[in-house]
């Protein structure tokens, strides 16, 4: 074998080496892409039968669980309450007085608290600041309650842990657009509105909470995966509330009439 042959070889070792890197992230961008072509898809399609088009922004309270196992095990989790900051508009494309689709743009504070299985009376607090855009249908009465469901993808900004031992806290970090998160979240959502604007939701999380392939120096120059063995799918129910239909205030003009409330 040649000298040029050898190089050869060493020079394609290398492109495939670095290929089979690439992938996992060329993998999780090319399905970033395929998302957005679908909400931009089912926006492009929901605009052209439209009805009526208005606006909605409000707030939301959050109260938040997940279902974990770290290195097998189970994992308590506390309730989480997070009443900011929430913030979401939804844009409303009503195709008849019965139906209609939303999409929208939010801000939000998610995340959850659980006990350390492995340590007596440590507990960890992890959050994260999302910017998520939901894609979603309602059925019913679309000028008082009614039912809706649908999908939103959400992209992490912040994210913060706090660790607490005997209730004194031992750690409290801070980052933006930390690697310690999946680049987004895939997550499934249904509820109901009342008439008087309302709305109660469930909402679950089908990506896992961290990245598990996240890595860093323990300090003694060896690399650690914190997260590798942790499973954590969090899910909340939340109370959310307009404040504005368009840019006047949403009760103003938007309280139901007798019969809209008979039906």
């Amino acid at each position: 074998m040649n000298r040029c042959s050898l190089m050869g070889d060493a020079t394609l070792s290398v492109i495939v080496k670095t290929a089979n890197r690439l992938s996992y992230r060329d993998n999780r961008y090319q399905m970033k892409k395929i998302q957005l072509l679908i909400l931009l898809g089912f926006l492009s399609s929901a605009s052209l039968a439209q009805k009526r088009t208005y606006t909605t922004t409000g707030g939301e309270w959050i109260f938040s669980w997940a279902s974990a196992k770290w290195n097998g095990a189970d994992v308590n989790t506390i309730t989480r309450f997070s009443p900011v900051v929430n913030v979401q508009t939804q844009v409303h494309m009503d195709q008849s007085d019965k139906h209609g689709f939303f999409t929208g743009l939010s801000l939000r504070n998610v995340g959850f608290i659980y006990d350390d299985p492995a340590v007596p009376k440590q507990r960890w607090k992890a959050r994260a600041y999302t910017i998520g855009i939901p894609v979603g249908i309602k059925v019913g009465n679309m000028n008082g309650a009614y039912v809706f469901g649908g999908y939103e993808i959400e992209f992490p900004i912040n994210f913060k842990y706090k660790r607490f031992l005997n209730d004194d806290k031992q750690e409290n970090n801070n980052y933006w657009f930390s690697s310690r998160t999946p680049s987004f979240y895939n997550t499934l959502f249904f509820g109901i509105q009342t008439r008087m604007g309302t709305q109660i939701k469930f909402k679950y999380y089908l990506t896992n909470f961290f990245n598990k392939n996240y890595a860093e120096n323990d300090g003694t120059g060896t690399l650690v995966y914190p997260y590798q063995n942790f499973d954590a799918n969090v899910f909340y129910v939340s109370l959310s509330f307009p404040i504005l239909k368009g840019m006047t205030f949403y009760y103003k003009d938007n309280k139901p009439s007798s019969s809209e409330a008979r039906r």
